[in-house]
């Protein structure tokens, strides 16, 4: 099986060194009602002889009526475009059809909190049922042993028992009738069990066994000791839990105003780019004065919000949300690692209504020259009445055991909207407060514009995930072009691997707590090297012995898309990869994972080496992650073998734009900016886990780096070169 290895780098930098000279919500109006619920109701006997005007009232046809419920079932909240049109089909007024439908809606919700209420009673009769049995099972016990009535200590496990099902009862009938002030102040269940998620498969709604890694698999598992410092945090004590309670049910209703409210609390503004929303922070402390407290001093505000429609269904997606497991797969470049400390509530049985978790989380940009932001929070899951989902995090400074956290997350989260057709609409609020220290001059300013950690960020990741999730469950895939992967089990295998791949370089390519990272002065200040090593041992997804990674993070006067292009393509490769000694890379399988052609999943051979490559890219961030691997464990899994036994050492790029374009083009045709480049590799400098890394093997990996990072300036941007 080929793996890169410290003699070969050796061999390619000699051959290179030959060749370096070449180198509404509506309201409805009172005075005016009308509609088939009006005027049914609008009898003789309801109506004052002595008035002096009368009120009209139009009474629908039949055929009009069923119109509109048809089109009630498909567009409940229609707009001023279909209210116009549908009126004139039907020969009414706008504001006759306006009405009706805002009638129909007012019902609607009153047959259902109808039924809501009669659910509750039946539940209460439940309980009370339950707990009289209980009370007859304890006073009519007899000891087996003497005959006698038993003992209060003898009855600790049905007394037990009975505590516990009239707890569980209770907390769904609160969680149901969504009343707060019920719900906290209550003791809590305590779910002790359950402190960690189960883990889900990906999927659309059909099929499954796609995704579900470990969450932080990039960091903590790619290094020893990963996860360390998270799992320092102990979960919440008793007497937090219903302060806990109380600020996410707070914390999910000023979310959903930041999502839904405009001007003055989000202020619009003009640039030569475009256009931008920007939080007004004194009318946010005016319609939201209670929150988390004030902004500590030192620290500075991030706020942003972002809309978009996913591929995805809305009850998966909350799934996702809510399964830390999950979450942290499909924000792998975002999530560096993430845990769930203790599970409050599952929710409603059967969906995530209600669900309540403490999690901590840590949050990166792909390079290290940023740091990460680390979080202790409240996770809060909630189905509003008009179907809508929303899921809110919320900082838990006062119980966090650090003294001084250096970043807070203030109720930021998503609000999910069923649309047609099994999609999603998504509006993201990311609303943080940080010190912001330690970032790197080259990342200040896209780390002030939002695309480093900002609400643009988390929406283009989901929608490029979506479009990847909904690739992998396809079965209408063409057969026209050549190296197109058809096998359905081929593919969910293939890109499980490509997936595994692509979050083991992001949670080793960042300044994650749980890496050491070590200096190698270049000279050139901002194109300083940073090496770390870790020992493989008795993993079978990684190859046994000794693995250094480096990386360093640079800056191009090219456009993120034109790097991407260059970087993604097997034809230019040999420009860049002193391991492919000049030769010809071709592509042997291809997957596509998006709208965008460079978006895919790649098999290539050059020689007897075959490559895996990932390629992604999105409005804020771009991926080009490849790794060697052994041809014949390549063939298995592209025949629908289990890819989690394949040894894999990725390596690749991480693109983002230079944040000189103020209206988020991040990826960009041409102009508005340079790039952000990060480039990380990883090698097997030596086979035998307990030897010593040499400071030899150090220089070699610190000189291949070095060339690679010439080689793509010579290529992108020649002018810089003397």
């Amino acid at each position: 099986m080929f793996q890169p290895n410290l003699g070969q780098f050796h061999n390619a930098l000699d051959n290179m060194a030959q060749n370096t000279s070449e180198s509404d919500i509506p309201r409805m109006d009172e005075f005016d009602r009308s509609g088939s619920e009006n005027q049914e109701g609008a009898s003789g006997e309801d109506q004052e002889p002595s008035a002096k005007k009368k009120r009209r009232f139009h009474r629908h046809t039949q055929h009009q009526i069923q119109e509109m419920e048809a089109f009630f079932k498909e567009y409940p909240h229609p707009d001023d475009k279909q209210r116009k049109e549908l009126s004139r089909e039907l020969g009414l007024e706008p504001l006759q059809v306006k009405f009706w439908f805002q009638n129909k809606r007012t019902q609607m919700k009153t047959q259902h909190e109808r039924h809501e209420n009669t659910q509750l009673r039946n539940e209460n009769d439940k309980l009370r049922a339950e707990n009289i049995r209980y009370r007859e099972a304890f006073s009519n016990a007899a000891c087996p042993n003497c005959g006698g009535q038993t003992s209060i200590g003898e009855m600790s496990f049905d007394e037990h028992h009975l505590r516990f099902e009239n707890a569980r009862l209770r907390e769904e009938i609160d969680r149901i009738s969504a009343i707060a002030a019920k719900y906290v102040g209550n003791p809590v269940v305590n779910y002790s069990n359950l402190s960690t998620l189960p883990s889900r498969p990906l999927e659309l709604g059909t099929g499954g066994g796609f995704g579900g890694q470990s969450a932080g698999i990039g960091g903590g598992d790619m290094f020893g000791g990963g996860g360390d410092l998270l799992r320092s945090v102990n979960g919440p004590s008793e007497s937090d839990k219903p302060i806990i309670i109380e600020l996410a049910v707070a914390a999910m209703e000023e979310l959903i105003g930041m999502a839904q409210m405009g001007e003055p609390l989000w202020l619009t503004t003009h640039t030569l780019d475009g256009t931008s929303i920007v939080l007004n922070e004194d009318e946010y402390i005016r319609t939201f004065p209670l929150g988390i407290g004030p902004k500590p001093t030192g620290f500075k505000s991030e706020a942003s919000r972002e809309t978009t429609v996913v591929i995805m269904n809305h009850v998966n997606l909350v799934e996702i949300l809510m399964d830390v497991n999950q979450w942290s797969t499909v924000f792998s470049g975002i999530v560096s690692k993430a845990m769930t400390l203790e599970v409050l509530s599952t929710g409603v049985a059967g969906n995530c209504n209600g669900a309540l978790q403490v999690m901590t989380a840590e949050l990166q940009v792909p390079s290290p020259l940023v740091p990460t932001r680390e979080y202790y929070f409240v996770r809060y899951c909630k189905q509003h009445v008009n179907g809508t989902w929303a899921v809110v995090d919320v900082s838990l400074d006062n119980l966090r055991p650090s003294p001084s956290p250096r970043c807070r997350r203030r109720p930021s989260g998503c609000l999910i909207q069923e649309m047609p057709n099994g999609h999603s609409r998504v509006t993201w609020v990311e609303h943080v407060e940080v010190v912001d220290r330690g970032v790197h001059n080259l990342y200040k300013q896209l780390v002030n514009s939002g695309n480093a950690f900002g609400a643009k960020r988390w929406v283009a990741t989901l929608d490029r995930q979506c479009e990847r999730l909904a690739s992998a469950m396809a079965t209408n895939i063409p057969t026209v072009d050549i190296g197109v992967i058809t096998n359905q089990e081929g593919r969910k295998s293939m890109l499980k691997l490509a997936e595994r791949m692509v979050i083991s370089f992001c949670g080793g390519v960042s300044a994650s707590t749980t890496h050491t990272w070590t200096t190698l002065q270049t000279g050139t200040g901002s194109d300083d090297v940073r090496v770390m090593t870790r020992k493989s041992v008795d993993d079978p997804g990684r190859p046994p012995g000794i693995v250094l990674s480096a990386a360093t993070s640079f800056w191009l006067p090219v456009p993120p898309k034109r790097v991407f292009d260059f970087l993604r393509d097997e034809n230019s490769r040999n420009e860049w990869d002193i391991l492919s000694n000049g030769g010809v890379v071709q592509e042997m399988a291809h997957i596509a994972n998006g709208r965008e052609t460079g978006n895919c999943s790649t098999n290539s051979s050059q020689g007897n080496m075959s490559i895996l490559q990932e390629s992604c890219s999105d409005s804020t961030c771009s991926f080009v992650i490849y790794a060697p691997v052994d041809i014949v464990a390549m063939n298995l899994v592209l025949n629908g073998g289990d890819p989690d036994y394949v040894a894999l050492l990725p390596s690749g790029f991480a693109i983002l734009p230079d944040g000189s374009t103020t209206h988020g083009n991040g990826i960009a045709e041409t102009g508005h900016g340079g790039s952000l480049l990060t480039a990380a590799f990883q090698i097997l400098v030596d086979s035998v886990p307990t030897a010593r890394l040499s400071l030899g093997s150090v220089a070699t990996v610190n000189t291949l780096i070095a060339c690679t990072v010439e080689r793509i300036k010579a290529s992108l941007s020649p002018e810089l070169q003397d």
